[in-house]
């Protein structure tokens, strides 16, 4: 009886310990993909053929519709809050003034991590000009928890 009296007062605090820890997370990764006139990132599912084709609508920017940014983010001690990923763009459109973009969505954590994907389409992807450098930060309320930012940044 003592034994197991002290066995739940151990797994009461753990689990006290565990809830009071405070949310972290951070930004894994950024896949800025561009997209064709169909919205295809690819002609199949194989990431030799994805890159090849990116290499192609890099080449032949007449075929690019938009930009998606795949955003890969992770949080530990979540529960099931919401998160906010944010890119934020800045560029150089077609009469040499700076342009700055900034995409929004808000998501809720997987089981491990989370792909979530913002797309800059249609007027506001070809008014904006060459995208020059992003950053793709976290956030938990007002608290930024993670970022990766493009060499240029």
């Amino acid at each position: 009886m003592r034994a197991l009296l002290i066995l739940l007062l151990t797994l009461s605090l753990c689990g006290a310990a565990t809830a009071a820890d405070a949310v972290t997370g951070r930004v894994v990764k950024v896949l800025p993909l561009l997209l064709d006139l169909k919205g295809r990132t690819a002609l199949s599912p194989s990431l030799f053929d994805r890159d090849a084709y990116q290499a192609k609508l890099r080449q032949e920017t007449n075929q690019i519709s938009a930009i998606r940014y795949d955003v890969l983010w992770t949080v530990k001690n979540a529960g099931e809050e919401r998160f906010k990923v944010r890119l934020e763009l800045r560029g150089v459109s077609t009469n040499s003034l700076p342009k700055f973009k900034t995409l929004e969505a808000e998501d809720t954590p997987g089981f491990f991590s989370r792909w979530t994907s913002l797309t800059l389409t249609g007027n506001e992807y070809k008014s904006f000009g060459a995208i020059t450098a992003w950053r793709a930060t976290l956030w938990h309320n007002d608290q930024q928890l993670g970022e990766q930012k493009s060499f240029l940044w």
